[in-house]
């Protein structure tokens, strides 16, 4: 059995007692239970993005390591742990090396779940080294394709041109062109900030969509449904502006992995699994006292 000692907590004042209480208890079976450590467990929806609801979820995603023993086995386990959605909870986790390898194929989840300002559990050192290697390795332009693609499903599916919009979900299409116009404005920079607010921010929008974005997040902390409306014109441009741009600018991106990258990926994966295959401690998750 493994542990990982926690020094990395941020839960924010409004947060539920009783769901905290039940997400540390479920990472304790989960590390108990598959013989894992849990080096980062934080928090990935709506309220991590800075948009909630007051009948938001958790969505609780974590990263696990198997210790050395685990991985002598031919018949390794699968590289994913889920759990089944229990209420207004959701706890699932990824094993390193998944994480890893996406995060240097470009997929930005990993990278979002790195920057989360709400953290339930984990190792300063864990979170600031796979953060550096991000820094390093993850490559601008395929970050910026897995928004593009994932902002046009949006536009695509939900947004279609005068249809009736749920107006909390523009959010799912507006958090990927922000995320693209923040690259665009930062050339040297592939490591985007999860926190919406922080990312309108820091990407610059034009005056009216910043006003359309902070009155949407006034109305949806406040309120479980904000209604159907078609999509704000000011936000339809600036969507569609910078899918355009970054269509011309990133669509053709491939995937490069370079012998100094699969170098500092495998030293740091290496280096957590042996660190983190430690003897087993009493069973205490960080709001034991």
């Amino acid at each position: 059995m493994m542990r990982s000692d926690p020094s990395l907590r941020a839960i924010p004042a409004n947060f539920s007692p009783e769901a905290v209480e039940r997400i540390d208890a479920l990472l304790d079976t989960i590390r108990v239970g598959h013989g894992v450590a849990i080096p980062l467990a934080i928090e990935s929806g709506s309220r991590a993005w800075g948009f909630p609801s007051p009948d938001s979820d958790y969505d609780c995603r974590f990263v696990f390591v198997r210790s050395v023993e685990q991985h002598l086995d031919p018949w390794l386990a699968r590289d994913v742990i889920e759990t089944p959605p229990d209420g207004d909870m959701d706890v699932n986790g990824w094993d390193l090396g998944k994480a890893i390898k996406l995060l240097l194929k470009g997929n930005a989840v990993i990278i979002e779940w790195l920057r989360s300002p709400i953290i339930y559990r984990g190792d300063a050192w864990f979170r600031d080294a796979f953060l550096e290697l991000a820094d390093r390795f993850a490559d601008r332009d395929l970050i910026a394709r897995h928004y593009l693609h994932l902002g046009e499903r949006q536009r695509r599916v939900y947004f279609g041109d005068r249809k009736l919009v749920p107006q909390k979900k523009i959010f799912y299409a507006l958090r990927p062109a922000a995320a693209l116009r923040w690259l665009r404005l930062r050339p040297e920079e592939a490591v985007v900030p999860m926190h919406f607010p922080t990312l309108i921010a820091q990407c610059e929008p034009p005056d009216d969509v910043a006003a359309l974005v902070a009155d949407l997040i006034a109305r949806k902390a406040v309120t479980h449904e904000l209604g159907a409306e078609p999509l704000p014109e000011p936000i339809a441009a600036f969507i569609d502006e910078e899918f355009e741009i970054a269509r011309r600018q990133f669509e053709d991106a491939r995937v490069v992995l370079t012998d100094e990258a699969r170098s500092a990926a495998r030293e740091f994966y290496g280096r957590s699994v042996l660190r983190l295959s430690a003897p087993p401690t009493a069973l205490r998750h960080p709001g034991s006292p």
